[in-house]
């Protein structure tokens, strides 16, 4: 893959906020754009700085405002926020007060009992640390990165209360919590008062469990939402319709998604929709994102990528028009055959 050059100066493009759209992030203050930037992949200690320098500028050129991190991104663990503590320091420091900056903890961090799950302890040491790596004095929105079944929920909130008291987050949410734990969650950030700013799902075509409940929840107690994989790991594009190329996601030694993930029936599907998305002169991972933000109650789609034209290809695709409803009932069709 080629790096793309970066000059040494950066300056934004001025028109950066005639873009894109903002949707309000439930009840609050806050808008986000449809789509974000996730640092999940590709920004890690073993990938090119140049690159995600690159990828960064144009996402903030193209008026995404929202970087999403956690503790553990990589690899190795944390590296991603020193990417990209490196990537404000050379070009986004000027322009902190155009960003959204979240990051996250509740997944292994560190050897021993306290760098992991959702004890006060964990949580208030890990954005310490998130915040060093960042050279940052606080991030936007801090997540509690998944439930813990064995410390009180009451303890994890707690915590979360603590953090933007504490100055170290302007705001808070939860992530890969169902509906029912996702309710209580809120209800008791909000007895705190310190009310859950949003909460971060997976959701794609794939996989639509969101559908059957935690909408309503987030809808009824005005959270906001944003979706992570709305491609499915890179499913979602034409990449694998011809094999596993090397260098994706399933064509590395150390990922999320396995080669075994791929399999006949789910590429007979994509292909399909890939054929329908060129009928509409859209990609198909144009079309997937629309399809997710189809759901007003979506904030924002958190997409990764690997160079800058893939994000600039999704930002193009959620200009478009809206899928139709003849086009959602074909969409349908695709995914029950």
């Amino acid at each position: 893959m080629s790096v793309v050059p970066v000059s040494p100066v950066y300056t934004p493009n001025p028109d950066r906020y005639e873009g894109i759209e903002y949707r309000r992030c439930g009840r609050s203050g806050i808008q986000l754009p449809l789509v974000s930037l996730g640092l999940w992949h590709n920004f890690g200690g073993v990938d090119t700085l140049e690159n995600c320098r690159a990828m960064a500028r144009t996402a903030f050129d193209l008026g995404i405002t929202h970087f999403d991190l956690a503790n553990n991104y990589g690899p190795p663990y944390g590296s991603a926020e020193e990417t990209f503590g490196k990537i404000l320091t050379k070009d986004l420091r000027p322009y902190r007060d155009e960003l959204i900056i979240s990051s996250k903890a509740g997944y292994d961090m560190w050897p021993g009992p306290y760098g992991d799950w959702g004890s006060r302890k964990y949580l208030v040491s890990s954005l310490d640390q998130s915040l060093k790596r960042m050279g940052l004095e606080y991030v936007d929105i801090f997540y509690h990165h998944r439930p813990d079944p064995d410390t009180p929920l009451e303890e994890t909130m707690g915590a979360l209360d603590f953090i933007v008291r504490s100055g170290r987050a302007l705001y808070v949410g939860i992530s890969n919590y169902h509906p029912k734990e996702a309710r209580a969650a809120i209800q008791i950030l909000h007895q705190l008062g310190t009310p859950c700013l949003i909460s971060q799902p997976n959701y794609s075509l794939f996989d639509r469990w969101i559908e059957r409940e935690l909408i309503d929840v987030l809808a009824e107690e005005g959270v906001g939402c944003i979706v992570f994989s709305p491609l499915e790991q890179g499913i979602l594009t034409n990449k694998y319709l011809h094999g596993i190329p090397a260098d994706s996601r399933a064509g590395k030694p150390v990922t999320y998604l396995q080669p075994e993930d791929i399999t006949a029936g789910t590429l007979e599907k994509v292909s399909h929709l890939d054929l329908l998305a060129k009928e509409l002169n859209l990609s198909l991972a144009q079309m997937a994102i629309k399809w997710v933000l189809r759901q007003r109650v979506i904030t924002s789609a958190l997409i990764g990528a690997s160079h800058p034209a893939q994000i600039e290809e999704i930002v193009a695709g959620v200009n478009q028009p809206a899928l139709t409803k003849e086009t959602l009932e074909k969409i349908e069709n695709i995914l029950s055959g």
